[in-house]
């Protein structure tokens, strides 16, 4: 015999006769001292691994998917490589990834800006030309 599970996020205590169920039988192993067949047959840290791997697969799936964050995808292609990254996640450093914020580029689309360009005036605003080719801030 083989399991499939699947997850889902559904109300409680409105009367979901499988929730109910669930939720009965979570109740009564969690104040239980016997320990269910097969239950000790696999570890935790497997169980647990093995929905880390399933997780980041269908984040991926859904990240390659997403017609949003195109900006970001290019800096984060790849979400395993990204979550073994250890970075600081500042309100800054998202505004930046995300090409966001106060950069001239992004509030032009919004007409918030009268224009694109960058002070260097050699070309638009971007995340790109002020991390890789703005004379103003080559020094930082």
């Amino acid at each position: 015999m083989q399991w499939h599970m699947k997850f889902c996020q559904v109300k409680v205590h409105v009367g979901i006769q499988g929730n109910e169920t669930a939720d009965t039988l979570a109740k009564n192993a969690a104040t239980s001292t016997e320990t269910p067949e097969g239950y000790d047959k696999v570890a935790k840290s497997v169980v647990k691994r093995e929905l880390e791997v399933f997780s980041v697969k269908k984040w991926q799936r859904e990240w390659d998917q997403l017609p949003k964050g195109q900006i970001t995808k290019q800096y984060f292609p790849d979400t395993a490589a990204r979550l073994s990254m250890k970075l600081n996640l500042t309100h800054n450093f998202t505004l930046v990834v995300t090409g966001h914020g106060n950069i001239n580029s992004y509030l032009r689309r919004f007409k918030i800006s009268d224009t694109p360009s960058c002070p260097c005036g050699t070309q638009d605003q971007t995340t790109d030309h002020l991390l890789f080719e703005c004379e103003l801030l080559r020094k930082e």
